[in-house]
């Protein structure tokens, strides 16, 4: 009697993003969904680098620009085709993860998803959907998209397929790649909300003018602009959702949320004028 052998054949992970590595101009499409103005600064971003992009906001920005392309198209729904996927949300981490599993479930297996983990690490992102591999965290913040390095997270559960087609990416957007821990807050933010949260300590304790603070770093530390004038480039909201994050996952008191900045965060832009009368103040 012959016998007969069984040979299963071990189940492989698709390898995301192949149609990255050849996009063409106008042909390769990329989905972003998120917090408006991130969202706005990618789909400038991308859509000049000719990428066909559809977008989504969260909420929209307080002005929604007008994107002069072709190229642009917003839509809530998310196309099946897009070989890329952008999920920018920072502040609404309820929201965040809804858009994340939408798009796992909507989008095809080799699809990457380049997600921002400044107020969540990736790998705990990733942990929400089947396709875990598929997930690789970035760093985005208003503002941070015109800087030419962006900082990268890989998970526990990112191939290195998966990372070189996010490092792809980002590099035809023209940016520089550093690869970093997948930790709360990443790098670059977690330096510049501790020193915009330690000029809100000062502001409220009257130690000196917004001004004189934001004058301090340009003069003293080659700041283009101080941290004042940053934290509103950045948004009040965005940069409580980092320093509150970081306050959470590692308890230490170096991140705990200056009450100003809070208030000034949560209640609109009623400071700008508080911040304007505190001019004319001197500190004793």
């Amino acid at each position: 009697m012959k016998r007969t052998r069984t040979i299963q054949k071990k189940k492989q992970t698709p390898k995301p993003g192949r149609s990255i590595e050849k996009a063409k101009p106008g042909r390769t499409t990329v989905y972003i969904i998120g917090d408006g103005p991130i969202v706005a600064e990618y789909v400038s971003l991308c859509s000049s680098h000719g990428f066909s992009t559809v977008f989504d906001f969260n909420t929209p920005p307080e002005t929604v620009p007008s994107f002069d392309s072709g190229l642009v198209r917003k839509s809530a729904q998310i196309p099946r085709d897009a070989a890329f996927a952008l999920e920018l949300t920072n502040v609404d981490l309820e929201r965040k993860r809804r858009n994340i599993e939408m798009l796992d479930r909507v989008l095809p297996a080799t699809t990457a998803i380049a997600s921002s983990s400044v107020t969540i690490a990736a790998t705990e992102q990733a942990s929400w959907i089947k396709h875990k591999y598929r997930l690789v965290g970035c760093c985005a913040l208003p503002t941070l998209g015109q800087r030419p390095l962006i900082e990268i997270a890989p998970t526990v559960f990112s191939p290195a397929g998966t990372v070189q087609v996010v490092q792809r990416f980002f590099q035809s957007l023209g940016k520089e790649i550093e690869l970093v821990q997948d930790r709360v807050g990443m790098v670059f933010p977690r330096i510049l909300c501790g020193i915009i949260n330690e000029a809100a300590f000062a502001l409220q304790d009257e130690i000196a003018s917004p001004r004189d603070i934001d004058t301090a770093m340009q003069l003293g530390a080659s700041w283009p602009v101080g941290p004042i004038v940053m934290a509103d480039r950045i948004g009040l909201e965005q940069v409580y959702a980092v320093l509150a994050a970081l306050h959470n996952d590692l308890g230490e008191d170096r991140y705990r949320v200056a009450p100003l900045l809070k208030q000034m965060a949560v209640s609109g832009t009623w400071w700008h004028r508080t911040l304007a009368l505190s001019e004319e103040r001197q500190p004793l």
